[in-house]
C-alpha cells in the first residue's frame, strides 16, 4: 500500500490535488526503500482528483505484479481494520445506521465473536472510511449514544484472502501498472465474452480464471481474435479458461434462444434495439427479416401476433432459428429462409410484396447487417411491376428498418446520404435516424427508418449495378415452414 501511495506522491503533478494528515496509528506496513528520509510512514495520501482513489487497502502484496498463471494463495495477506465493540441487544439497529462505514467484503464476515464476551459483538470498520472517532457522521454518532454504544476504536487483524477480492482489483494487482484493466465483458448465457487488447494477451489465461471465479454462472470465457466474419456474421475465438462449450442459452426480452456462439452472431448490447423495433409493432403486421440471425427480431415479432419471412445466409443461423422458433412455439407464425439476403429480397419478399400491399397489415422490413446492409438497398429499385400498384386506398408502402455504421462526424446525415445513394432518391425529409449504440472510438451503429418510395419499388426498368453480395452457400434453401 506504502508504495502506492509513495508513487502517488512521486507523480502527483498537480499539488494542490494532493493533502496529507496525520494518523494516530497506520494499519500498514512497509515503507519503500526508495521513500525520501521525510516520507513518514504516519501520513495517509488523500487524493481528491476524482480518478485517482485509494482503494487498495484491501490490496493483495506486490509480488503478485505480472503473474501469468493463477497462483490463489498468492493473494493472502493480513489487514489492520477499525473496530467497534457492540452489545448484542442493539446491534441489529447500530449496524443498520453504520452502513457508510462498516466493511463490505467479498466472503467476509463484519460481524464477529468477542473472545470470553459473550454479550457483546465486534462489527468489523472500512479502513477507507473510518480511521478515528471524528469520520464518523454527527447522525451516526447521535445513534450511536442513543443505543449506549461507546465510540471507541479497537483494531481487528484480518486476513485477506483470493476469495475476499474483486476481479478488478485481482486483476489490477498482477497486470502491469499503468494499463487498462479488462474485468467487463459480454455475457452470452454461461460464456463471458472478451475483447482483450494487446497488452493483456500474455495474461489473457489468468483473466479467463479470474471471471469465472467471480462471477457466479460463467463456466466459459472465451476472447475475440478477429473482426466479425460479414459473411456468417461469426468471429474466431479462443477458449481462454472453462470447459469450451459454445452451445448456450440466453432470455432476452422474456424470451429464450439457444446456438452455438462460435457459429452465429449475438449481441447482448442489443436487446434494447430489439425492444424498440418490436414495439413498433401491431398484430397482423408483416415482417420481413432480411438478415434474421437466429431470431432476435423474428420470434418477438412472431410472439406479438405478426406474420414473419425470416431469411439469414449462415446455415448455423437458419438451423438455430428455426429451433428458437419451436423453442418458443411460434414455428406456426414464421417461414425461414437461408438465401443470400439480395435473393431474399428479389424472390421470397418481391413475391409475397404484391398480396401484402394491397391486405391492411402494415408491412416492416428489418435489414440488421451493420456493415452491409445500407448498400443491399439497391435490390429494391424497380422490385415490382407499375402493374403490381395497388390501390390509391391501400395502406403505406413497407416501412424499413436499415442499420449501418458509421465513422464520420455526422453519423446521422451519413447513413441518409449512403442510403439516399443506393436507392436513388433523396431520403432528407423523408426518414428517421436512431443512434443505436457507440461501438468503438469514433464508430456508430445506426438504424435509419423510412417508408419505401413508392418510386424506387415501382418501375418499369430495374437498376443492377455491382453490389456486395453475400457469398452463397453450397445450397440455398428456399422457404421452409419453421414446423
Amino acid at each position: 500500500m506504502w508504495r502506492f501511495i509513495y508513487r502517488c506522491l512521486k507523480n502527483a503533478s498537480a499539488p494542490s490535488l494532493v493533502t496529507l494528515r496525520s494518523l494516530p496509528c497506520s494499519p500498514f506496513c512497509g515503507v519503500p526503500r526508495s521513500a525520501p528520509a521525510n516520507f513518514a510512514p504516519t501520513h495517509l495520501l488523500m487524493v481528491e482528483q476524482k480518478s485517482i482513489e485509494i482503494l487498495d487497502l484491501y490490496g493483495p502484496c506486490p509480488e503478485v505484479r505480472g503473474m501469468t498463471c493463477l497462483d490463489r494463495e498468492a493473494f493472502g495477506h493480513t489487514v489492520r481494520v477499525p473496530t467497534l465493540r457492540i452489545q448484542k441487544e442493539v446491534l441489529h439497529k447500530a449496524v443498520k445506521s453504520l452502513k457508510r462505514v462498516a466493511l463490505k467484503r467479498p466472503g467476509l464476515k463484519r460481524v464477529l465473536e468477542v473472545a470470553g464476551n459473550e454479550s457483546h459483538k465486534l462489527l468489523l470498520l472500512d479502513p477507507a472510511s473510518v480511521s478515528s472517532t471524528t469520520s464518523f457522521s454527527e447522525a451516526e454518532k447521535r445513534t450511536l449514544g442513543e443505543l449506549g454504544v461507546p465510540l471507541e476504536i479497537g483494531h481487528h487483524e484480518l486476513r485477506i484472502t483470493y476469495e475476499n477480492l474483486k476481479a478488478d482489483e485481482v486483476l489490477r494487482a498482477v497486470l502491469p501498472e499503468g494499463q487498462d484493466v479488462t474485468s467487463g465483458f459480454s455475457r452470452v448465457g454461461h460464456i463471458a465474452h472478451l475483447n482483450l487488447r494487446e497488452h493483456q494477451l500474455p495474461y489473457r489465461k489468468l483473466i479467463g480464471q479470474v471471471l469465472i471465479d467471480k462471477n457466479s454462472g460463467v463456466t466459459c470465457v472465451v476472447n475475440k481474435t478477429n473482426t466479425i466474419d460479414s459473411t456468417f456474421r461469426n468471429f474466431q475465438m479462443e477458449v481462454l479458461a472453462g470447459d469450451g462449450n459454445m452451445v448456450t442459452k440466453v432470455r432476452e426480452n422474456g424470451l429464450s434462444y439457444e446456438f452455438d456462439f462460435s457459429q452465429v452472431y449475438w449481441n447482448p448490447r442489443l436487446s434494447t434495439e430489439h425492444e424498440r423495433v418490436v414495439d413498433l409493432l401491431r398484430p397482423g403486421d408483416v415482417v420481413l427479416d432480411v438478415f434474421a440471425g437466429v431470431g432476435p427480431f423474428a420470434i418477438p415479432a412472431a410472439r406479438r401476433g405478426c406474420s414473419v419471412l425470416a431469411n439469414d445466409l449462415n446455415p448455423e443461423s437458419h438451423r438455430w432459428l428455426l429451433h428458437n422458433c419451436r423453442l418458443n412455439k411460434v414455428d406456426g407464425k414464421v417461414r425461414a429462409f437461408n438465401m443470400d439476403g439480395r435473393a431474399f429480397i428479389r424472390g421470397p419478399l418481391r413475391e409475397a410484396l404484391p398480396a401484402l400491399l394491397r391486405d391492411p397489415a402494415t408491412v416492416h422490413v428489418v435489414m440488421n447487417l451493420p456493415a452491409l446492409a445500407l448498400e443491399f438497398l439497391d435490390a429494391f429499385r424497380g422490385l415490382l411491376d407499375s402493374d403490381s400498384e395497388p390501390e390509391p386506398v391501400a395502406r403505406t408502402l413497407p416501412q424499413v428498418h436499415c442499420y449501418g455504421f458509421s465513422k464520420q462526424d455526422d453519423p446521422r446525415q451519413d447513413v441518409v446520404d449512403r442510403a439516399s445513394a443506393s436507392l436513388g432518391v433523396q431520403l432528407d425529409g423523408r426518414c428517421s435516424v436512431h443512434m443505436v449504440r457507440n461501438v468503438a472510438p469514433n464508430k456508430e451503429m445506426m438504424c435509419i427508418s423510412f417508408h419505401l418510395p413508392r418510386e424506387v419499388l415501382f418501375s418499369n426498368h430495374s437498376v443492377d449495378k455491382e453490389s456486395p453480395e453475400e457469398p452463397s452457400p453450397k445450397r440455398q434453401k428456399r422457404g421452409e415452414p419453421t414446423n
